[in-house]
């Protein structure tokens, strides 16, 4: 599209602007996106004698027996809820519990329609981080998982990191662990683009929140030299001297002492000086990230905005400065690093191997296989990643996670490879198929002209 002379600035704004104005049509019209709807036969009245009482007693005392077999029994093994506070909405801010929902709404959306599994918006009227754990601590029986979603840093960390020590069932949160691996898969597939070593990269970031500090990690574990990475927040460059944060940001605080071996201060410019690549997840722009900055980055440079509803950086801003490969967090522009990319395909591995957790090794080999998936549809400038049309990245990405989950010891099923490919993508186009004849069959409208 950028490669296209005759589509000028105005006409691609006028594009950029338009699903906001469709989601203000659609949204009244459907009045939400998700419904509950029957996976049992119900061939008569007679049926719900089996499905409710008298009958429904029997598999309630199996399980009072054996708590497994709720597995086995219902809907548990495939029902997550994706849970959130409303403290920090896209690049929203905390715009409360209701204002969340319908982002909540999308998110199950894509997990069913992508990954197949049956997800549960629930909005918290609470902002205490003990609250918020224990809620979801005494919800654990309804689930087989839980994603985090759209919560405040820094007590987002804490939650996380809590859930994921207490709970029985995996936690995870998308905007520290879904952004890291999709950001990650698209990195390398840049810098082979670009034909550049992941260790000798030097790497600009711009945000110091819950996304780009987990991204960091991630980075760092793929390969890059955390001496390399120099990363912002709002006060400047992360570095030894930012000593007020080792008592309110402690995950800030461990990144000044990881990173920025150079020990460079300043603003972003500073950052981004003489960077390979640049990843901005910080305040929606346009032009946050400006066009002399991107100019002082290295020859064939990479450049990453994500921040939604819209990048710090016009993407064809970015490539008249010099940047050799753009990508946003939309699918309206080439390069959409979305964690869409990822979290129905990880969802889907660790629920089908019924894994305790997902652990930061999964999430990397996730990241490896969503890029093993564009290298084999071939890379260029404007085709970092798959789309989410590419419905095979998700069984494959299942079967990477899975097959990780079985090897670290986390799974509590152990099967094939071959297996959990079959079961993954079967529920996946079962899922599809659905929502499809429901369409097809007008229970789904069609919206108005």
């Amino acid at each position: 599209m950028m490669k296209n002379k005759k589509v000028s600035k105005e006409e691609l704004l006028a594009k950029a602007k338009k699903p906001a104005e469709d989601a203000m049509k659609l949204h009244p019209f459907y009045r939400g996106k998700m419904q509950t709807v029957p996976k049992c036969i119900i061939r008569s009245i007679d049926d719900f004698a089996v499905w409710y009482t008298p009958g429904v007693a029997e598999p309630c005392l199996a399980i009072n027996k054996n708590k497994e077999l709720v597995y086995e029994y219902t809907n548990k093994e495939n029902t997550i809820a994706v849970i959130s506070d409303g403290t920090r909405v896209l690049g929203l801010g905390d715009i409360g519990p209701e204002a969340a929902i319908p982002v909540m709404e999308g998110k199950a959306l894509i997990f069913k329609y992508l990954g197949g599994v049956d997800a549960v918006p629930i909005c918290l009227n609470t902002k205490d981080p003990k609250e918020f754990i224990n809620i979801c601590k005494n919800l654990q029986p309804s689930f087989g998982g839980f994603n985090l979603e759209d919560i405040s840093q820094p007590k987002c960390f804490d939650i996380l990191d809590t859930l994921r020590r207490e709970c029985e069932i995996p936690v995870w949160h998308d905007d520290q662990q879904g952004t890291a691996a999709v950001t990650v898969a698209g990195f390398i597939n840049a810098l082979k683009i670009v034909n550049k070593k992941i260790n000798a990269v030097k790497v600009a970031m711009l945000g110091a929140g819950a996304s780009n500090i987990c991204i960091a990690r991630l980075l760092i574990s793929a390969g890059v030299e955390a001496g390399n990475i120099i990363m912002c927040d709002t006060r400047g460059t992360l570095n030894k001297q930012r000593t007020e944060l080792q008592a309110t940001h402690k995950e800030k605080w461990e990144m000044c002492q990881k990173t920025n071996t150079e020990n460079i201060t300043g603003g972003p410019p500073d950052a981004i000086k003489g960077a390979d690549v640049l990843i901005a997840l910080s305040t929606p722009g346009p032009d946050v990230v400006k066009k002399e900055w991107v100019k002082t980055m290295a020859k064939d440079a990479v450049v990453f905005v994500c921040a939604n509803p819209i990048p710090e950086i016009w993407p064809w801003d970015a490539k008249e400065a010099g940047a050799k490969v753009v990508a946003t967090g939309r699918s309206d522009f080439p390069n959409q690093v979305n964690n869409s990319l990822g979290f129905p395909g990880i969802f889907r591995g660790t629920l089908d191997v019924r894994a305790k957790t997902i652990t930061d090794e999964m999430c990397l080999e996730a990241a490896y296989e969503l890029a093993r998936v564009q290298q084999d549809k071939g890379l260029d400038e404007e085709h970092l990643l798959p789309t989410m049309d590419d419905w095979e990245v998700f069984p494959r990405e299942a079967v990477a996670v899975g097959m990780k989950a079985v090897e670290q010891g986390v799974a509590r099923i152990k099967i094939s490879r071959k297996e959990l490919y079959k079961k993954a993508e079967a529920t996946i186009k079962k899922a599809r198929a659905t929502t499809e004849m429901l369409m097809q069959k007008g229970f789904i409208p069609k919206p108005p002209q």
